[in-house]
């Protein structure tokens, strides 16, 4: 019995001497002085990568967003249509079958079509409206700068939301992502976007925004593209936010 009691006593004096330093506390790391917790949120992707040169024309971001929404639609240039065997959807398409010529813009059939004075070959073919001097300037260069497949960040360093005006940036932006598809006698979804009274009516609707952040209930857009930056989507919201100053 006495045995029995040392045993036992002895037991009880390990499991106290090892159970604390089996023990495994949860310490976490401390937050940078000019850490906030939201900050270890935000993918450092968002901001990193390459900047934009405001001299460079970047298929990507530009012309690319630019030809799916005034020619990549249903009955014209999509996959399913592919009219007269012209695909705009992706770099490749957009090579071959637009028959670009890198550098050489007037022997590029694509730039050819856009910027053609006769209705029966020019693209966006009538009714639609013709691309504006500053679309078709835009596609120009690109192809003289060798038709590259080339892509930057517009959000590179940061995304500054103060400032957003419908001139300065809503404008542009609709124009490239927006208008092939909301313009015209026949607009998508009885939705115009062409001026500032439009654009307002459909921001002031809930719409717009709804429609750009990929929110539950209204149809995604840019329709047949890629989704619209988080930063860009930010800008939108605070021009809706600061009463959408022209």
């Amino acid at each position: 019995m006495r045995t029995l009691i040392l045993l036992l006593v002895s037991a009880l004096f390990l499991l106290a001497v090892i159970l604390p330093a089996c023990r495994h506390e949860l310490v976490l790391p401390p937050l940078d002085d000019n850490t906030s917790p939201q900050d270890t949120l935000v993918d450092p992707a968002d901001y990193s990568g390459w900047p934009c040169d405001p001299d460079t024309v970047y298929f990507e971001s530009q012309v690319l967003p630019l030809l799916i929404s005034q020619c990549a639609r249903s009955g014209c240039h999509d996959a399913q249509s592919h009219k007269e065997g012209v695909i705009l959807i992706d770099y490749q398409t957009v090579i071959n079958t637009g028959e670009v010529r890198p550098f050489k813009p007037d022997n590029s059939e694509l730039y050819k079509v856009i910027v053609s004075t006769n209705p029966g070959k020019r693209m966006p073919e009538p009714p639609n409206a013709p691309l504006t001097a500053e679309q078709k300037a835009l596609i120009r260069k690109w192809i003289e700068q060798g038709a590259l497949n080339n892509s930057c960040n517009e959000n590179y360093g940061g995304c500054d939301t103060t400032g957003v005006t419908y001139t300065n940036f809503v404008s542009p932006l609709l124009a490239t992502y927006c208008v092939g598809c909301h313009s015209g006698t026949n607009p998508s979804g009885n939705l115009r976007l062409t001026n500032y009274t439009e654009v307002t009516a459909s921001a002031q609707s809930g719409k717009l925004f709804g429609a750009i952040a990929h929110e539950q209930g209204y149809v995604a857009m840019p329709q047949g593209g890629a989704a619209l930056s988080p930063c860009f989507v930010n800008k939108i919201q605070s021009w809706v936010e600061t009463d959408m100053p022209e």
